[in-house]
């Protein structure tokens, strides 16, 4: 978060700030930090209406101790003979998971993502899941929904087998940019209208047209990207 963890200064400020009736974004702007940690810390605090800057620091630090408290270490990650590092597993899957949220995945659907990707295997079950991760089915059950709904997972059960089975493969990310190259070319399609309705030669036509330019060259960027990476794959399987 810019500018640290709130400080009782600034909580102060927000509730002086609210009492004159600002919004969050200007309160964030004189904060410098963004409008949603304001949001949040208002939101989770009592609200607009019932927010108490001294409450609300009281409040931060009990969660703070509560989240220090000491927790069972989580369950090892079996090792199939490849004669790993049990800690520098664990230290990469969560600069992993750290990085999948920076691309913009939730933490959650990116935790179970990870966990995945590390198997050998590639497939885990929500009782898997539950267990390496700590979390409640209802929380495995929301990620992988986003996960499926995404592409970047399916599922499968065994003939005869009662669990189903989460499933990743090496074509995750082909999937994804494939998902990535049908937003792009709605958005050239639209671009192309555009310059079409305003005028190329106006201000706002050229610039529609100068997207749709940049877009059909991502577009053929994707496509030759994806077909030498399919090339790739099925001579090494040749």
């Amino acid at each position: 978060m810019p500018g640290g963890r709130l400080t009782n200064e600034d909580r102060q400020h927000i509730a002086a700030a609210l009492a004159e009736g600002l919004g969050y974004a200007e309160i964030g702007r004189r904060l410098g930090r963004p409008a949603s940690t304001v949001m949040r810390e208002v939101t989770r605090n009592g609200g607009p209406d019932d927010y108490g800057a001294d409450r609300a620091h009281e409040a931060t630090r009990h969660r703070a101790r509560r989240h220090k408290q000491a927790k069972p270490p989580a369950p090892p990650i079996p090792d199939t003979g490849h004669g790993r590092d049990p800690q520098a597993v664990r230290d990469f899957t969560e600069s992993f998971t750290a990085l999948l949220v920076q691309q913009g995945l939730p933490r959650m659907e990116a935790r179970v993502l990870a966990c995945l990707y590390i198997t050998d295997s590639g497939t885990l079950t929500a009782a898997d899941l539950v267990q390496r991760l700590r979390v409640s089915p209802a929380s495995i059950s929301h990620a992988v929904a986003f996960l499926e709904q995404q592409g970047m997972l399916s599922r499968e059960r065994a003939p005869g087998a009662r669990r189903e089975r989460y499933v990743i493969d090496d074509a995750i990310w082909l999937r994804t940019l494939q998902a990535a190259l049908r937003m792009n070319d709605v958005l050239t399609v639209a671009s192309q209208r555009g310059a079409e309705i305003l005028g190329a030669t106006t201000p706002a036509g050229a610039r529609f047209e100068s997207s749709a330019e940049l877009l059909l060259l991502l577009s053929d960027a994707f496509r030759q990207v994806m077909e030498q990476w399919l090339r790739n794959q099925a001579a090494r399987s040749a």
